[in-house]
This record gives structure tokens, sequence and C-alpha cells, in this order.
């Protein structure tokens, strides 16, 4: 049975998870721009996750039109 991705990670070191940050953010950086939604979509079930909602949901609290910016 697969494990999810945040039980792992909450059994990864303070340090281990700061190299994977880190290591995720330079990878995000020499990344093509193509590439660019692919990833965001994922990032979108990521923030959802830890919002503990489901990824429409975060998507329609971005589109609100009455929120203030």
């Amino acid at each position: 049975m697969a494990k999810k991705f945040s039980t792992l990670r909450a059994k990864m070191s303070a340090e281990a998870q700061h190299d994977a940050n880190t290591l995720a953010e330079t990878m995000m950086q020499a990344m093509p721009p193509h590439e660019s939604p692919q990833i965001q979509v994922s990032h979108q079930y990521v923030i959802a996750e830890r919002l503990h909602i489901q990824q429409p949901a975060k998507t329609m609290l971005e589109q609100r039109t009455d929120k203030k910016t």
C-alpha cells in the first residue's frame, strides 16, 4: 500500500526537510518555462493538502471576487 508523502516527510529530520526544500527550489529555477504550468498544478495539490481541503476548493478560493487585494 502506498504511503502518503506527508507521512514520509514527517519522518524526515528538520535538516533533511530543509535540504529537500533547497534542492526543490534550485530545480524549479532551472526548469524550462514551458514545464512550469505542470508544476503549478502539482503545487496546488500540495497547498490544498496542507490546508486540509480538496484542490478544486483551493481554486475556488483563489477565484473569489469578494477578496480584498
